[in-house]
């Protein structure tokens, strides 16, 4: 299990696999297979681990323009694994109905959007002035 910490605080996202899924995606479909080039933030720092409350502003600004950039495309277009290309979503392409495009695809174990747990772990970075980790339990 895999989420982000801000302090004390623990959002879960899910398998380590399904985050790796989610910055894939960024990867390939909206940085053109360059990790990072257009998202450092998120796809750089916050990815090998951790940012400091002084750039959760940039990172909700690049998570704002990912959102927009993945309504775009449609669920066919999910990256599994960058590094392996063949390798698909265990679930295949059976996604509840409500799953339109990849700005809505990336649900956690807990099924929540992972875009609002991003969200809600900046939102409390900046309450209780913690940096924000990705973190294995």
């Amino acid at each position: 299990m895999v989420g982000l910490k801000v302090g004390p605080i623990f959002y879960k996202i899910g398998s380590g696999s399904f985050l790796h899924c989610f910055f894939s995606t960024i990867a390939v479909r909206v940085e053109n297979g360059n990790w990072g080039s257009k998202y450092p933030t998120l796809m750089k720092q916050l990815y090998q681990g951790e940012v400091t409350q002084e750039e959760i502003a940039s990172i909700n600004n690049e998570l704002n323009d990912i959102k927009a950039e993945l309504k775009k495309l449609e669920i066919g277009q999910v990256v599994w694994d960058i590094e392996d290309r063949s390798k698909q979503p265990p679930w295949g392409d059976k996604v509840a109905d409500r799953i339109t495009d990849l700005s809505n695809y990336f649900i956690t174990s807990d099924g929540k959007d992972l875009f609002e747990v991003f969200y809600s772990a900046t939102d409390a970075c900046q309450r209780v002035n913690r940096n924000l980790t990705i973190k294995s339990l």
